[in-house]
């Protein structure tokens, strides 16, 4: 896979730490809720890094003495120090070599954490999603090592969201919605973050969040835990409640937000601010370790990323605010032809008459007679010619009726063969013979009719077409019986250089088999929006396979970022039933 040209990623951030990633080791482990009650107190109180690692107290460590100006492997140059903290140091860089800027941490060889920090790095950049900001280089050279990321210049940190005031319930679905999904695919890859803290998570300029220091913010500080999953989940269920509310949903203060009052526990967000959407109150309660929902609905609390991104998809979405326009300025006024004119107006000078000139009668002049005699010659002889053409082509016909023309026999007799009619699509499912599926939860939105709703890909960083780093990606559609297929009409969103698909014969709606075994009805290319597709001779099947190997290059928009992806707006098929 190419390098990666996009930047940004920050260090690690130096705010202090907050209740949530100082209990990391004991209160997120996963199904000790009494633990969680009896050491909440005193977690809650704790503050600094030093309760942030294992093995009580830390080794006094000193960052590598550097400058900026400094260059490490004659391409990376120091530029600006953001933080220096417990032996480590991070930077702000220019990559001289792709004229980018970069994040670097730098940390002695002989530290204890530097083989950590080097294998989480190396980890996180083999995940490669671009929900992440990216590792670009992890390096042990000269007595240091440093471990290089993206830099995001145009991207905003969550503690100065929410710095601006609660999220509007539209953008805090969004938020953990994209951040749920995001480490449940890490954790999927044995990745967890474990400090996953407002900091931690960044948002673009078209509402991409990615989020930051997977495995290696944890690795800086020395962090770990027993139960990752639940600690993560934890985190995001913390996130989205200071979203809602503007609070951290903890007793003391952290990141630029107020705690809640002391005394009082762990209460819902709907009961700490008015106007919380009722639903986001009742996920971030059961992602929080509270043994449970709120007491109107006892719902099972998230513990997983995974369980808690599949609650947020069980909730009616929620649509974005209407936009405000503001109201057209009325138009400059104009005066009428009539009040322009002037008429009881005040002649600033008296009118003076002018004579009137009578022009001659049209066409009384020698030229003009000359003229009539000319135009009428020629009316006159377009006439006979009109009549005589009139004549001749009658008598033609006349002579075709006496002879009739032998009548043309059909082959195979009378029947004509009847046109394809619109097949019915039962049902459909997202096809990954690699285990890794691209959008399953809108495989529906192909086949409803609806243009503005679509199953998009991913995005991915090298294309058009899709090999080596994946096969393709599909759906598989039931047509409800065996029919009879002719062609299929493919609408797709983004168009460019260029869609490739072919359509396969499934033997079932979850085929176990690669396309490779199956039998190949038709393939097409496109550059546009739509994708026809003709089978040469129509195919009795049931189940059909709906495979991409190409998709073009698009722009990022507000679910997903630039790269080459395509997304399908309408499926259908023609045929006709065997």
């Amino acid at each position: 896979m190419a390098e990666r040209s996009t930047a940004a990623v920050d260090v690690a951030d130096n705010s202090g730490d907050d209740p949530l990633t100082a209990k990391a080791d004991t209160a997120a482990t996963d199904g000790v809720a009494e633990k969680r009650k009896q050491a909440d107190t005193s977690a809650k109180d704790a503050k600094g890094d030093t309760a942030d690692r294992q093995g009580g107290d830390s080794p006094s460590l000193t960052a590598p003495e550097l400058h900026s100006g400094h260059k490490l492997a004659r391409r990376y140059r120091l530029e600006e120090c953001v933080t220096r903290l417990d032996g480590f140091s991070s930077w702000r860089a220019m990559d001289e070599k792709l004229r980018r800027a970069v994040g670097v941490h730098i940390l002695p060889a002989d530290h204890p954490r530097a083989r950590s920090v080097l294998a989480a790095a190396r980890s996180a950049a083999l995940l490669g999603d671009p929900r992440f900001v990216q590792v670009l280089d992890a390096v042990e050279e000269n007595d240091l090592v440093y471990v290089v990321h993206e830099w995001l210049p145009d991207s905003t940190e969550l503690t100065a969201l929410l710095a601006a005031g609660p999220m509007e319930p539209h953008d805090a679905y969004q938020l953990v919605s994209q951040v749920s999904q995001a480490m449940a695919a890490a954790h999927r890859e044995g990745l967890s973050h474990l400090r996953l803290t407002p900091s931690a998570v960044l948002r673009s300029s078209t509402g991409q969040y990615r989020i930051r220091g997977l495995a290696v913010n944890a690795a800086l500080r020395g962090i770990s835990a027993e139960g990752p999953q639940r600690t993560d989940t934890e985190a995001i269920g913390a996130l989205l409640y200071a979203a809602l509310t503007q609070r951290w949903p903890y007793e003391s203060d952290a990141y630029g937000l107020s705690g809640l009052p002391k005394g009082t526990g762990l209460l819902p967000p709907d009961q700490v601010r008015a106007g919380v959407h009722r639903g986001l109150s009742e996920i971030a309660m059961r992602a929080l370790a509270n043994d449970g929902a709120t007491a109107s609905r006892q719902e099972p609390p998230c513990t997983t990323p995974d369980e808690l991104a599949k609650a947020v998809a069980a909730m009616p979405r929620i649509r974005p605010p209407e936009p405000e326009f503001p109201l057209p300025s009325p138009p400059e006024y104009q005066r009428t032809t009539y009040q322009q004119g002037t008429y009881g107006r005040p002649q600033a000078h008296p009118a003076v008459t002018q004579p009137v000139v009578v022009p001659p009668p049209p066409l009384q002049s020698r030229t003009g007679k000359a003229l009539k005699w000319a135009v009428s010659a020629l009316l006159i002889a377009a006439l006979g010619l009109g009549s005589w053409q009139i004549a001749d082509r009658l008598l033609d016909q006349g002579k075709s009726a006496e002879t009739p023309a032998p009548a043309q026999e059909t082959p195979g007799g009378d029947e004509k063969p009847n046109p394809p009619k619109p097949l019915v699509i039962s049902a459909a499912q997202e096809y990954a013979p690699d285990g890794s599926p691209q959008n399953a939860d809108n495989v529906g939105d192909t086949y409803d009719k609806n243009a503005s709703t679509y199953w998009r890909t991913k995005s991915f960083f090298e294309g058009p077409t899709l090999a080596p780093f994946k096969q393709g990606v599909g759906i598989v559609y039931d047509l409800g019986s065996e029919q009879s297929l002719a062609s299929a009409s493919i609408d797709l969103r983004y168009s460019g250089n260029h869609t490739t698909a072919t359509l396969y014969a499934a033997d079932s709606l979850s085929p176990a088999g690669s396309p490779d075994s199956m039998k190949k009805l038709a393939t097409a290319t496109t550059s546009g929006a739509s994708l026809p597709m003709t089978v040469k001779s129509p195919e009795k099947v049931r189940y059909v396979l709906l495979w991409f190997t190409a998709v073009p290059r698009s722009g990022g928009d507000e679910y997903s970022n630039a790269g080459y992806k395509q997304a399908v707006t309408n499926v259908s098929f023609k045929g006709s039933p065997t």
